[in-house]
């Protein structure tokens, strides 16, 4: 297997804020998308005092060949309790910006929507001046469940495309689809059109210039504010090979068009990821001029 560049080394976790946040996740028994999915930038989010919490257990009903989450059956449990714990955590961690993911649930009747919720609504119960991003998976394509996401109000609502149209089947878990992606990010809109949507896009898959073009044109066209574009890491010799390591200076030309294209934001970088710095490029790019 090739060898990784320069570009893709990274610092390993340590330091007072890390630390601190390991101690709050494990002593309230919660999960973080960057550990379960091997983000290369746990140290830097960490140590700056920020994460993604991932609810609703770790265990994914899905299958996708580039994930290093879990897969499994969860028989339908969830803790109660959850929604109260992370807004706990989050107030003790004194957040101004916070991305809360899951794990797909296809054993819950609303895909965990209700949940999700739930979660929403506790966290911006204690932390009342908090700006919130979910990012959610597709519900199977359920209106419904979604409604149920977009009425609680989170500022930013994201759902990822993963990849381009062409490798979607071998990338993805045969439930998940990208048209049926694209219709969850138009759909968000359609229910209100006042929240923000975002959607992240993975390179070193064997894509080309004009797959990865198209996806960008795609994801306008169904109103997306904020894309966020990174290098595939393969997790184990299990998942799906990298292809390639695309060069720094690629990821800025996917910067500069998708900019071009009327993104309000493009975060494009090896290692950027879909809640890579999201406080930081939407407070600053966004919330921070209106107020």
């Amino acid at each position: 297997m090739t060898l990784k560049p320069e570009w893709l080394k990274i610092r390993p976790p340590s330091g007072e804020k890390y630390l601190m946040i390991k101690g709050l996740k494990e002593g309230l028994e919660l999960h973080t998308v960057c550990e379960e999915a091997h983000c290369p930038n746990i140290y830097e989010c960490w140590g700056g005092g920020t994460a993604t919490f991932m609810v609703m257990g770790d265990l994914c009903t899905r299958h996708c060949r580039f994930c290093a989450v879990k897969s499994g059956r969860p028989n339908g449990y969830l803790d109660p309790l959850e929604p109260v714990k992370l807004a706990y955590a989050i107030r003790r961690m004194n957040l101004r910006y916070v991305v809360v993911t899951s794990v797909d649930r296809d054993d819950l009747e609303d895909g965990g929507a209700s949940h999700f919720a739930a979660c929403i609504r506790e966290i911006r119960r204690l932390n009342p001046s908090i700006y919130i991003e979910v990012l959610i998976p597709d519900f199977r394509d359920d209106v419904e469940a979604l409604k149920r996401v977009v009425e609680a109000r989170p500022h930013v609502v994201a759902h990822n495309i993963e990849t381009v149209r062409r490798l979607t089947p071998a990338v993805r878990d045969p439930r998940a689809g990208y048209d049926q992606s694209l219709a969850v990010l138009e759909n968000i809109k359609k229910l209100d059109g006042g929240i923000y949507t975002k959607s992240s896009i993975m390179l070193g898959l064997g894509e080309t210039k004009e797959e990865v073009v198209s996806a960008m044109e795609d994801l306008r066209r169904v109103g997306v504010d904020f894309l966020t574009i990174g290098q595939y890491l393969q997790p184990s010799k299990t998942h799906i090979s990298v292809k390639e390591y695309v060069h720094p200076d690629v990821f800025e030309e996917y910067r500069l068009i998708g900019e071009s294209l009327g993104f309000k934001y493009v975060a494009s970088g090896p290692l950027v990821r879909s809640s890579y710095k999201a406080g930081e490029y939407f407070i600053v790019k966004n919330l921070a001029t209106a107020q």
